[in-house]
């Protein structure tokens, strides 16, 4: 009998220590579990800190436009999956904003206008050519099978047609009644579509930098007048003009307000521009930025233009075409516009 009992009393003993040892096993694997899934949390947040996160919906930069010929188009927010591998960039200034910040992924380009210099490499073999500025190609552009396109005011018409190669087709040009605003949205979307805040905000610091010191410079002088040549002739732009941001970020102060808002600018001779007088004048050269042969140094050098105080005092400031009137609206470009003046001013 205490035989008996002695044995019973190992036999709980036994049990209490396996019953101890398979309590602490399943507390390991439970702790191994959650270690696990708070590594694997850890992970995603910095997955998600380091990179963009899709699905992802995009703004345009403006909502719509008007078009002599469809009317009102309005521009749709985007919703993409996941980031693009293979994109038409029709907005130079987009294009050069990609290019700043080290966007691959670019297969075709409007190489039938004239790309500005520092984007010249874009016109390579490497990248495809889609068309020009105002007609893409579009059996071109869906033989690319692009994920994305950008586009601008100038393709607007073609947002309809754009949209049946992709849904995904993306406004990301300048407005002229926020030129600003608009080209720092632009610059947004690139940020977030491809996870370049850090170097777009390098960028931007840069800018803003430099228009500090073209403030500096453009308090020297009481008026001013932007221009643009073509063929020949003069137009003048106002404040509130796709040239605008020169009076209004840039400090200068335009001779007069008496100007038509126009996206190609009010008609100007010779005489008004001595009329009004400013005493610096900035000319933009459109016909040499659209690729025809320009006159501008025969055409301004008449007698009319020699009275002028900005002539006489050498303020006549001779703005590069391509720059300023096709690629305008990217990163590289406007700090570029502002060296410029800069340069021809200081």
């Amino acid at each position: 009998m205490k035989n008996w009992k002695l044995l019973s009393v190992i036999l709980a003993s036994l049990l209490f220590v396996l019953a101890a040892c398979g309590g602490s096993d399943e507390s390991k694997e439970s702790n191994a579990d959650t270690q696990t899934e708070e590594q694997s949390a850890t992970e995603d947040t910095t997955e998600n800190a380091e990179g963009p996160v899709y699905p992802m919906t995009i703004s345009p930069t403006i909502a719509s436009t008007e078009d002599e010929k469809t009317g009102t188009i309005a521009f749709e927010d985007v919703t993409l999956e996941e980031m693009p591998k293979k994109m038409v960039v029709f907005d130079y200034g987009f294009l050069d904003t990609l290019d700043a910040i080290g966007v691959e992924g670019i297969v075709g380009v409007p190489k039938d206008s004239t790309l500005p210099e520092h984007l010249s490499k874009y016109d390579s073999d490497e990248y495809a050519s889609v068309g020009n500025l105002k007609t893409p190609l579009l059996e071109d552009i869906a033989a690319l099978e692009p994920d994305v396109i950008f586009i601008s005011g100038r393709q607007a018409a073609f947002y309809d047609q754009l949209k049946e190669i992709t849904p995904n087709v993306i406004f990301v040009g300048t407005n002229q009644d926020d030129y600003w605003n608009t080209f720092l949205a632009s610059t947004e979307i690139a940020a977030q579509m491809f996870g370049k805040e850090a170097e777009v905000q390098e960028h931007v610091a840069k800018i803003d930098s430099a228009i500090e010191e073209v403030k500096a410079l453009s308090s020297q002088y009481d008026t001013s007048l932007v221009t643009m040549y073509n063929e020949g002739k003069l137009a003048g732009f106002a404040k509130e003009s796709r040239f605008g941001y020169i009076y209004d970020i840039y400090g200068f102060t335009p001779v007069t307000e008496d100007i038509a808002s126009s996206s190609h600018g009010s008609d100007f001779g010779f005489e008004a521009i001595l009329e009004f007088d400013p005493q610096v004048l900035f000319v933009i050269d459109r016909t040499a930025a659209v690729g025809d042969t320009s006159n501008i140094d025969k055409d301004m050098e008449n007698d009319i233009i020699k009275e002028t105080v900005a002539y006489k005092n050498d303020k006549i400031v001779y703005l590069d075409g391509p720059l300023w009137y096709l690629s305008g609206g990217g990163l590289q470009s406007e700090l570029a516009k502002i060296q410029e003046i800069l340069d021809e001013l200081k």
